[in-house]
């Protein structure tokens, strides 16, 4: 009874898998903070690929960890980077089973960690230039639609960066590489292990591009804005702590509306779990039904695999 009079449920359709391929890996490396998420290498994201198809989910989010790191970002538009390789393994490998997208952000890449180019003011303080940083993302852009990548995940929060890679993908002829538009981005203490995950060589913080967290109409205004500029989904990230504006958000968007259950989300329910204060599968799926339920109509989650053979298995 329950079942049948349930308002919302979580289909594997709705779930896309993140999975970080490091660059020179013989095999996959484990994730101290987040249990059961590994670094990828190449032959090991071929078997995640295959088994994210068979899971039935929707499709996965790639993420480069490369060797080598500059000031601008050089390794996110060489087409022999590691995010541009993966990206044409696991477009091979996937087929028409998967929406393969690519993480569009320089924050892997830098040497400083810093999601966009670095300039000095004329005080000496060092800031993320938003206009050259949107150079850098149009050249990226075009990079990643070649190797294959579907959807553009554009999750820097420069100012304008929906509109930059758009003319820069129309103006190629690529006019069906859909764009992700990580547009209610808050700066959120909830990204801890993901800093592990990629190798992060963040100094400082990202206060002065991401959203502040008690900003809850600036977040359904950034998503207006990239709307206008020709973003295909918009998304909220972190997704827990930020229903309201995902709510917010789905009641008002002409467009899909996603959220990103993120690593410190992640790590905090297996930590738990790991400790017997919690159900874990029951705590899975209750997460990420809240989120169908305030609105989401798809969902970033490193439980995507798991979740979705529940789901198909009638588990809620």
């Amino acid at each position: 009874m329950r079942r049948l009079t349930a308002e919302h449920r979580l289909h594997p359709a709705q779930l896309v898998l993140p999975l970080f391929v490091r660059e020179g890996a013989a095999e996959s490396r484990p994730i101290g903070s987040m249990p059961g998420v590994v670094q990828h290498s190449l032959d090991s994201l071929r078997a995640e690929i295959g088994r994210a198809a068979a899971a039935g989910i929707g499709g996965v989010m790639l993420f480069g960890v490369p060797e080598h790191k500059d000031a601008i970002g050089s390794g996110a538009t060489d087409p022999d980077g590691i995010l541009n390789v993966a990206t044409r393994v696991a477009v091979a490998e996937a087929g028409d089973a998967l929406v393969v997208q690519t993480d569009l952000c320089l924050d892997e890449f830098t040497d400083h960690g810093h999601c966009g180019v670095l300039a000095r003011t004329a005080s000496g303080e060092l800031v993320v230039d938003n206009d050259a940083s949107l150079e850098r993302y149009r050249d990226m852009g075009l990079a990643q639609a070649e190797a294959g990548s579907q959807l553009l995940g554009l999750s820097g929060m420069m100012d304008g960066q929906v509109a930059a890679v758009r003319d820069a993908l129309d103006g190629a002829g690529r006019t069906g590489t859909a764009l992700l538009a990580y547009s209610g981005k808050y700066a959120s203490a909830f990204y801890g292990p993901f800093r592990e995950a990629v190798v992060s060589s963040l100094q400082g913080d990202r206060r002065g591009y991401q959203l502040d967290p008690a900003n809850r109409r600036e977040g359904l205004r950034e998503a207006a804005l990239d709307i206008e500029e020709g973003a295909d989904i918009v998304m909220v990230k972190p997704a827990l702590s930020y229903l309201d504006v995902l709510a917010d958000t789905a009641a008002a968007s002409p467009v899909p509306v996603w959220a990103y259950t993120v690593s410190g989300e992640y790590a905090m329910i297996e930590a738990a779990a790991a400790n017997g204060w919690i159900d874990r599968e029951r705590a899975i799926d209750e997460a990420l039904t809240s989120l169908v339920r305030a609105g989401a109509d798809a969902i970033l989650t490193y439980h995507a695999i798991e979740a979705a053979e529940r789901a198909a298995g009638g588990g809620r």
